[in-house]
This record gives C-alpha cells, structure tokens and sequence, in this order.
C-alpha cells in the first residue's frame, strides 16, 4: 500500500506550536501504519519548510529522530525550543504533554500547500 506524501504534508500542518507528532501517527492517520520509515523520508525532503514543520515529527518514543542530516539536529532541537518544547539527552521531555495525534483526514484534503 503506497502513502501519499502531499496528504501527509497537509496532516503535519495541523500539528501546532509546541507540539510534535511522530513519523508512525502521521503514517496512521493517512492509512498506513506501516510506512512510518516513508514519513521520514517525506520529512527529509520536505519542499514547503517552514510552511509545513518538519521539526516538529519525532519518533513514538520521544526520540528525535533526523532532521536533514545529523548535523541540523541542533536546529531541530533550537526550533523546539522557541516553541515551548524542551529536549534533553535527544528526547522530548513531557512527551505526552507534547505529543498531538488529533489529525482529520477532512481537514487535511481541504488544506492548501505553499
């Protein structure tokens, strides 16, 4: 089953400040639990950033996960921060208090990219 990589640009919009979601969430609520490993390499080549945000998807264990290469990740961890999320050793701290997972498939296939 195939993951359509414009639907889940228009998922990660709706995650806001101060939040972050992981690669499998986003994988999920576009249908296809199993293509987590896809998200990433959308995240990676993500064409709209900063208009749909990147930084804010992380692994379900509150791992950072990549951004762009491991030499960015301090830019993950910085754009974090100015959002009210705190990392320390390479994790989210509070992860549930920052995890979001509400996505609506409605509001994503009405949602216009830059």
């Amino acid at each position: 089953m195939k993951i359509d990589r414009e639907l889940i640009y228009k998922l990660l919009k709706q995650v806001p400040k101060g939040k972050v979601t992981s690669y499998k969430a986003l994988a999920t609520a576009a249908g296809n639990p199993k293509a987590s490993r896809a998200v990433g390499v959308f995240m990676k080549t993500n064409p709209y950033a900063p208009h749909v945000p990147c930084h804010r998807v992380v692994c379900s264990d509150g791992r950072l996960g990549g951004f762009s290469g491991r030499t960015r990740i301090d830019d993950k961890i910085k754009m974090l921060k100015d959002e009210g999320v705190t990392v320390k050793d390479g994790r989210i701290l509070d992860f549930k208090k920052h995890y979001f997972n509400n996505f609506s498939i409605e509001k994503a296939k009405r949602e216009v990219l830059p």
